[in-house]
């Protein structure tokens, strides 16, 4: 029986894009077009190249899924209305927030907010990877408390929405053999999500805790880090997995965090997570980490030197199996197919 059609538009082909091409190949025919939307100089010419796109495939489809909300989600989304065919949009963080005291978020960038808001409102149903993207606060960042999510910042959608939780291939990250390095501690972030990541909170804790070892993957260097943090550059998944493997503790103390894959991968690896109070990062680890409530450096310490009198073997256990039982890509792939179908 020949698979049903479905169009997927993303705006550039990350590893959890090329995760979810593969699970939903097993039930449709996924037909996509790659595209640089990441430089802006080439918008006109991409959403030229994208119409003509849409013109050749729609009408043998009947549904068209998008990941992120943008510039590259606006013609499918009135296609899909001009034309009936059903559209749900996948949202995932950044599409979902304006941050302007970090400099991080779509929806502060007036052209992309623009675009953002037109195909959320076009759009049959929409997709959050946790419920903070419809709609949250917190009180971590500042005594202010901060709202964010879709919801909040563009206040007339109307258009339904599921949350269906990102899933991870577990297989990828069983981990045997481990040899937890003392007193050390990981994170990843690239060069510009310091500031969003906490990468600045990392380096003040560092310095109250010398003999820690911080070690942080996707960066090549901070400035005026001192010696205990090791920046590990960019690495492979099997290098990440590696590290994971040899770290007591994963460290998620971003400032606004959609949902938080690497710290699923690194908890699989039986790293003991510690993370902010925001976001879904409090959910994730539920009983099996340790939950930051300000952005301080002295409370974070405390919190460490608290974590240093549990039994962390028996902590990395538990976060193993809490991601293993709520976070397999099998779940999403379930969810997410269901949603399709029902479209």
């Amino acid at each position: 029986m020949e698979k049903e059609k479905i169009i997927f538009i993303y705006p550039k082909a990350f590893t959890f894009i090329e995760t979810e091409i593969k699970l939903l190949s097993s039930e449709y025919q996924i037909i996509s077009q790659d595209l640089n939307w990441a430089n802006k100089y080439l918008l006109p010419f991409n959403l030229f190249l994208q119409f003509f796109f849409l013109v050749f495939n729609l009408f043998s489809t009947q549904k068209v899924l998008i990941s992120f909300g943008g510039y590259w989600s606006l013609l499918p989304g009135l296609f899909g209305k001009i034309f009936s065919k059903k559209v749900a949009i996948v949202v995932h963080g950044t599409d979902c927030v304006s941050f302007p005291k970090i400099n991080y978020g779509n929806l502060r960038i007036p052209l992309m907010r623009w675009f953002t808001k037109h195909s959320y409102q076009l759009a049959d149903i929409i997709l959050p990877v946790s419920g903070s993207l419809f709609y949250t606060e917190n009180n971590y960042y500042s005594e202010e408390t901060l709202k964010f999510g879709y919801s909040h910042h563009l206040k007339s959608i109307k258009t339904p929405y599921k949350i269906i939780p990102n899933g991870l291939i577990i297989e990828d990250w069983k981990s045997d053999n481990l040899t937890k390095e003392d007193k050390s501690f990981i994170t990843v972030m690239t060069e510009n999500q310091i500031l969003r990541k906490g990468g600045d909170l990392i380096v003040k804790t560092a310095e109250l805790l010398p003999e820690c070892s911080f070690y942080i993957a996707g960066t090549k260097s901070i400035k005026n880090a001192p010696k205990n943090v090791i920046c590990l550059g960019r690495l492979t998944p099997a290098e990440l997995k590696s590290w994971y493997k040899n770290t007591q503790f994963y460290l998620q103390l971003s400032n606004f965090e959609g949902f938080g894959v690497s710290i699923c991968e690194a908890m699989l690896c039986r790293c003991v997570p510690i993370v902010s109070d925001v976001n879904f990062l409090p959910t994730i680890v539920g009983e099996s980490g340790f939950v930051l409530l300000k952005r301080d450096a002295d409370l974070l310490k405390e919190l460490i030197v608290i974590a240093f009198q549990k039994d962390l073997e028996n902590l990395g256990i538990i976060a193993m199996e809490r991601i293993k039982n709520n976070f397999p890509i099998s779940k999403r792939k379930e969810m997410l197919i269901s949603i399709l179908n029902n479209l």
